[in-house]
């Protein structure tokens, strides 16, 4: 996508495990999405679909920086999917093997890391209560919420449940209402996962302004962190979600995701 249409805004669509997004360059389409446009395009019926749309600017101190759109037209501060694809195309592109992006979660480092995976440093994880955010002093590690769930912050919110089942859980029920929990001001993203073996993880996703997704890079983050704060995994950690298989390596520099990508097709939106 190297030059605009005469009308129209080109986008491309690209996903990370089933987690899809539309991503529009603003570096060539000039500042066009905003909160209306972003809910015409997210309609899977009506328009586009996706779970998050995410915009590409010139960066100032970066290679690049990232805004992201969710399907209701609200914003989301952290996208790692989105971030890991953009990355790849991007640095397939400029035949580079490494990138930094911007981000409302701040500056994030992606690498290649051979056999069509890429890697992408969401930084460290938010335990404190302010920084999530939280709506009052709770201990993040067992919030007062029936199921115990844990509350981590990676640029957004999230709400993690250890379940005996994560396949048994009635997640767009589940979700929807804990989205909303008065403990989260912003909303939350909530995740339910349960332990199939040493750091190996089974995780479903339920993401604030979207509803159910195949897979969300922040929130496999947000539990890795979780299940080795709780004792359940170590700090590496293989995550199975709906649409595939993530790896989280939590490090002293922060969370490294690591997982395939794939960029679908090009279109125009008139």
């Amino acid at each position: 996508m190297d030059t605009a249409p005469a009308s129209g805004l080109p986008f491309m669509k690209m996903h990370g495990l089933g987690n899809d997004f539309v991503v529009v360059d603003e570096r060539v389409t000039g500042p066009r999405v905003d909160a209306d446009l972003a809910c015409a395009i997210g309609d899977r019926h009506r328009g586009v679909g996706f779970d998050q749309l995410a915009v590409i600017r010139d960066g100032t101190d970066t290679d690049l920086e990232l805004l992201f759109w969710n399907s209701d037209g609200s914003t989301a501060g952290a996208c790692g999917n989105a971030t890991r694809c953009i990355a790849a195309w991007e640095m397939a592109r400029r035949d580079a093997t490494t990138l930094t992006l911007r981000t409302e979660r701040g500056i994030l480092h992606a690498r290649d890391a051979g056999g069509g995976l890429t890697a992408v440093n969401m930084g460290a994880p938010l335990l404190g209560w302010a920084d999530v955010p939280l709506a009052r002093d709770v201990d993040t590690l067992h919030l007062p919420i029936d199921g115990d769930p844990v509350a981590t912050g990676m640029g957004n919110p999230h709400c993690s449940f250890f379940v005996a089942d994560a396949e048994a859980v009635d997640l767009a029920t589940f979700g929807a209402v804990h989205e909303h929990h008065p403990l989260f001001p912003a909303r939350t993203n909530v995740q339910v996962a349960h332990r199939i073996g040493p750091d190996h993880l089974r995780m479903r996703v339920w993401e604030r302004g979207v509803g159910l997704t195949l897979a969300s890079g922040s929130s496999s983050c947000a539990v890795a962190v979780a299940a080795a704060r709780r004792g359940i995994t170590g700090r590496q950690v293989r995550i199975d979600l709906d649409g595939g298989t993530i790896h989280v390596d939590w490090r002293d520099d922060g969370v490294w995701m690591t997982g395939p990508t794939a960029h679908v097709f090009d279109g125009v939106w008139r």
